[in-house]
């Protein structure tokens, strides 16, 4: 998903996909999934090394996101801010959530604008909930674009 002229999202990407954005000038690659998940690519930080992208890796558990792991976010993309950057994680939901927060806490985006980014994927319940600050959703359970409503 393209967020604007210098940053995309997605879900995990495979080698090909990863490629594919080192042709469109991606230079930092931002992994928030495990390695260990079923789904993570094996060699993900060589694959990045033989095209000559810098990944930095921030294994976010999904069932208890942290605020470390978001301090380590802010850094990474305060960082990076003169770079084309490309985050994902297994099904881009953890890279949503982070940035809803950072976009509402860091870049001055409304509340409503950058809800309506991270609906295109996901609704969050329950500790994601809680994370981005959404106490009308903390016992509400996860709702996925596609399956459980219509893309807006």
């Amino acid at each position: 998903m393209r967020i604007n002229a210098r940053l995309t999202t997605s879900g995990q990407p495979n080698e090909a996909q990863l490629a594919a954005l080192k042709g469109a000038g991606v230079r930092i690659v931002i992994n928030l999934a495990p390695h260990d998940h079923p789904k993570a690519l094996t060699d993900e930080i060589g694959c990045c090394a033989r095209l000559g992208i810098e990944y930095i890796h921030i294994p976010v558990a999904f069932d208890r996101p942290q605020e470390s792991d978001f301090q380590k976010f802010c850094e990474a993309m305060e960082a990076s801010k003169s770079e084309t950057v490309h985050i994902h994680c297994i099904v881009n939901a953890r890279v949503t959530a982070f940035l809803y927060r950072y976009d509402v806490s860091r870049n001055d985006i409304t509340h409503g604008v950058a809800q309506a980014q991270m609906n295109k994927i996901w609704k969050p319940g329950n500790v994601w909930a809680e994370f981005i600050d959404d106490n009308e959703r903390i016992s509400a359970e996860h709702e996925y674009a596609g399956r459980d409503y219509t893309r807006r």
